[in-house]
């Protein structure tokens, strides 16, 4: 059995030794002007000796479990921005880009600091040091996430700007201002969370943002409803830059969309600005999203046309139109006999949107009619009134008789 006493020139560190297990022991020597001097150190010693309030075991296990947590997410977060790259150049959805994103605006600070923290757990830390990096940890958190929704909203924004941007830019300047409110949002939500999570009590700061809000949206509603309006035309889009639209008396061309106005050049030539609130609550005619037009044609025929011929002239109507290009025939009737005329009423359709050409081939439609009528002997009525005259007579009797005067 060793002697536990500790001999002259010897130095070991206090802790617990204990006899029934083998011990590791370090020997190193120096010289000095007496002689050798000897230092013997026990492993397990050393390993149990304290420091801060924890083993050096314990600080070596912590130090490992840091340094291997680390590792082990750069490692992870290399791998699947690499894999994940790969992926998104072989597909076409837009997800996986989003997500090679997010992975890289992850940045090693947050992977060192959350690795700390992990590692921090396996410590028994004084209450001020363990406050201090749990308010690190969630600065470091919050930043983090910060970083990541601004990935997010612009992920968004840039889609929706890159779908709906017309020739002005008038939807991406929209887009990029609801880029900064969505931002601005995100980043008091998150102050708002990262001073709850430090233990600030935030209900007074949430009640006084409240209010302040609301005297603020008070003050500037028309301006807000223009601002919603706005995002409403650029999200629904019931327009577009450069649609022929209708609104109440207003008909003309869309130049510009704006955060609190739309600008319409009118067909008569002149500049209307419309308010975007205002123009979201009237109705609107989009012209440009037609995609067939149709056409109502409405012919009188006069009295003295005999039954025969009138028989034929819906047959006539339906051969004059679909002799058209792009003209799709739906029917033609004899609807009724008017005070003047004999009624005929035939629809069809042009299968484009181009007005001159609805134009081209209504004038086309019409000179055909004019020529086969002149041919077939049909005549068109005038909306005339045959006038009866009555005199009075009197007869034998002294009575009133009435006769017709032509």
């Amino acid at each position: 059995m060793r002697d536990a006493r500790r001999a002259p020139g010897s130095f070991c560190l206090p802790g617990p030794v204990s006899h029934l297990a083998p011990r590791t022991a370090l020997s190193f020597r120096r010289l000095s002007p007496s002689g050798p001097v000897s230092f013997d150190f026990s492993l397990r010693e050393v390993l149990a000796a304290r420091f801060y309030g924890n083993p050096i075991s314990l600080w070596l296990i912590a130090a490992a479990l840091f340094v291997g947590a680390f590792t082990v997410l750069m490692v992870v977060r290399h791998v699947v921005i690499n894999r994940l790259a790969r992926l998104a150049e072989r597909t076409q959805t837009a997800l996986d880009d989003l997500g090679v994103d997010i992975f890289r605006r992850t940045r090693p600070f947050y992977l060192l600091v959350l690795s700390f923290t992990a590692a921090s757990l396996l410590l028994t830390l004084p209450l001020g040091v363990r406050e201090g990096i749990r308010y690190l940890a969630v600065v470091v958190v919050a930043l983090q996430a910060a970083r990541w929704g601004n990935g997010i909203i612009a992920f968004w924004t840039t889609r929706l700007a890159a779908r709906r941007t017309g020739p002005d830019g008038g939807s991406a300047t929209t887009m990029i201002a609801v880029g900064y409110v969505a931002r601005a949002g995100l980043w008091v939500l998150l102050l708002l969370l990262a001073l709850d999570n430090l233990g600030i009590n935030i209900t007074a700061l949430v009640t006084g943002l409240g209010i302040g809000g609301v005297a603020v949206a008070l003050a500037v509603q028309n301006v807000l409803s223009d601002l919603f309006g706005a995002l409403t035309i650029v999200l629904d889009k019931p327009f577009a830059v450069g649609d022929g639209i209708a609104v109440d008396t207003v008909e003309g061309t869309v130049e510009h969309i704006g955060l609190k106005s739309t600008r319409v050049r009118a067909y008569s030539g002149e500049q209307i600005v419309l308010p975007n609130a205002n123009l979201l609550q009237s109705r609107i005619r989009n012209y440009q999203r037609l995609v067939e037009r149709r056409a109502i044609l409405r012919l009188r025929v006069a009295y003295g046309t005999p039954p025969e011929v009138v028989e034929r002239v819906p047959a006539m109507l339906r051969e004059i139109v679909s002799a058209q290009e792009q003209v799709r025939f739906d029917r033609s009737h004899f609807t009724g006999i008017g005070e003047s005329s004999l009624d005929f009423e035939t629809v069809y359709y042009i299968t484009s949107s181009d007005y001159n050409l609805f134009m081209n081939t209504q004038q086309a439609v019409h000179l055909a009619i004019l020529r086969r009528f002149r041919t077939e002997g049909v005549e068109l009525a005038l909306p005339t009134r045959a006038l009866v005259q009555r005199a009075l007579q009197e007869d034998g009797d002294g009575r009133a008789a009435s006769a017709v005067v032509a």
